[in-house]
């Protein structure tokens, strides 16, 4: 009898049997291993999504605690791990500036309300029939406000806050990097930052088990320590001071259209994100498929608690399931312990992030924005499907320079008229298909070909 041999990506379901009962501490040894690296991970990422976002970094790190502890512990999938998101990043500092930090929470609130009434309403999977080039579109839009942000970080500087700005003033972010040496010097940690993460993947696979964000981000730390560089350090408080729960006057904002569509965006953008996540991670693994809806009640019950304690919203985190996938998990204990881990260290070493310089996490956060891009897809689509291209960049295009939520109301408007226009043509070619075949009935048989 031949024995397929498990990948390092692939996991086990155990059950109540004596089989299982003996490979349970294998079992548990891959998965306290997965956590430990999705851990290193998910702190230096929770703490940049916190400041690409504009709130506090302790807020991060809440929502990550929430992933691993409550959605963790939910069914739907077994293998993903959810948390704070760059893919939410520049939608929520929108929402920060023109809301307050104050009315963050009733928005994620009222988005994980509405993520479990249509879990509940088993209407998971139409999330996943919003057209793909819409959804790129919005992750790619994101990538470029996040870059665009980012650049300014990197310079230990302040970004402005409208797209068009930002992009209209980085010429004069580099003249004026240029002639400031301490910007210089930030600038150089995030640069420096951004070549370790690229570098590290060209070492050899055993090397590369440690995560290339934790090593990218402890090295730029000890360097600018070491040598007492004047960069920008990240301010860290008491994780329970930095939650606030939302009070009456917040509950108040939800008959503003304003508000009511900045949770469609929200919820839209989320649930879309976290069940396509899903089932590209449904394709490292050979256990259970996910459930969506039970996946999407699950996302929707870690953002009703984020939203009660003032936190980032939560959604699944491609970067740290990948992660939880190669390191060998085989159950959804490993991502509930590494809530664990970020609990513990919340509680005991927050300290530890405020040596972590600014510019450092930036540089991490660029990284992530340029795999937002979807450069190898534009390529593929261009040769044969120009008009999702198009869709695809303007959804991009209209989220960088308006914000995310008219960003994707207008690539699902194109979306749908694309496919108008589509079902139009089809129509009338199988009409004149028919008309053809219906003018050859009624010519004589004589002189046919």
């Amino acid at each position: 009898m031949e024995h397929k041999e498990l990948g390092p990506a692939r996991f086990l379901t155990p059950r109540l049997d004596t089989g299982s009962l003996l490979r349970l501490p294998r079992l548990l040894r891959a998965d306290v291993h997965a956590s430990l690296v999705v851990f290193l991970i998910t702190v230096p990422l929770s703490a940049g999504v916190a400041m690409a976002s504009g709130v506090p970094v302790e807020l991060g790190l809440v929502t990550g605690i929430v992933g691993g502890l409550l959605t963790g512990l939910l069914p739907g999938s077994s293998i993903q791990v959810s948390g704070p998101a760059a893919g939410l990043a520049a939608l929520v500092y929108e929402a920060v500036r023109t809301y307050g930090l104050g009315g963050l929470g009733i928005l994620v609130l009222a988005t994980g309300l509405f993520q479990v009434v249509l879990g509940l309403l088993r209407l998971g999977h139409w999330f996943r029939k919003v057209p793909v080039a819409v959804v790129q579109g919005m992750l790619a839009g994101t990538g470029l406000v996040l870059i665009t942000g980012q650049l300014y970080e990197l310079a230990d500087a302040d970004a402005p806050g409208g797209g068009l700005e930002r992009l209209g003033g980085l010429v004069l972010l580099v003249t004026g990097t240029l002639e400031s040496p301490t910007a210089l010097t930030a600038g150089a940690v995030g640069v420096g930052t951004m070549a370790l993460l690229a570098l590290w993947q060209r070492w050899p696979r055993g090397v590369r088990l440690v995560p290339a964000p934790l090593v990218a981000v402890l090295a730029a730390t000890v360097v600018a320590s070491a040598l007492r560089l004047p960069v920008d350090r990240l301010r860290i408080g008491d994780l329970m001071t930095a939650v606030q729960p939302p009070d009456g006057p917040d509950f108040v904002r939800l008959g503003q259209v304003g508000v009511l569509g900045t949770i469609l965006a929200f919820t839209l953008v989320a649930s879309a994100g976290s069940l396509l996540g899903a089932t590209a991670v449904d394709r490292m693994h050979d256990g259970p498929r996910t459930d969506y809806d039970k996946e999407l009640i699950a996302q929707g019950a870690g953002n009703t608690v984020c939203g009660i304690l003032g936190a980032l919203p939560l959604t699944t985190v491609v970067v740290r399931s990948t992660a939880n996938a190669r390191a060998g998990a085989r159950t959804r204990a490993s991502r509930v312990l590494q809530g664990v881990w970020l609990a513990v260290f919340a509680a005991l070493l927050p300290w530890a992030l405020g040596a972590v310089p600014v510019a450092a996490l930036a540089g991490v956060l660029v990284a992530l924005g340029r795999q937002l891009l979807p450069v190898r897809e534009l390529g593929r689509l261009w040769g044969g499907h120009r008009s999702e291209v198009v869709v695809l960049l303007a959804t991009a295009g209209a989220i960088l320079v308006t914000d995310p939520f008219e960003g994707a109301v207008i690539g699902l408007l194109l979306a749908g008229a694309k496919a108008g226009w589509e079902a139009t043509r089809f129509r009338a070619d199988r009409e004149r298909g028919a008309q053809g075949r219906a003018d050859d009935d009624q010519m004589p048989l004589i002189g046919r070909k």
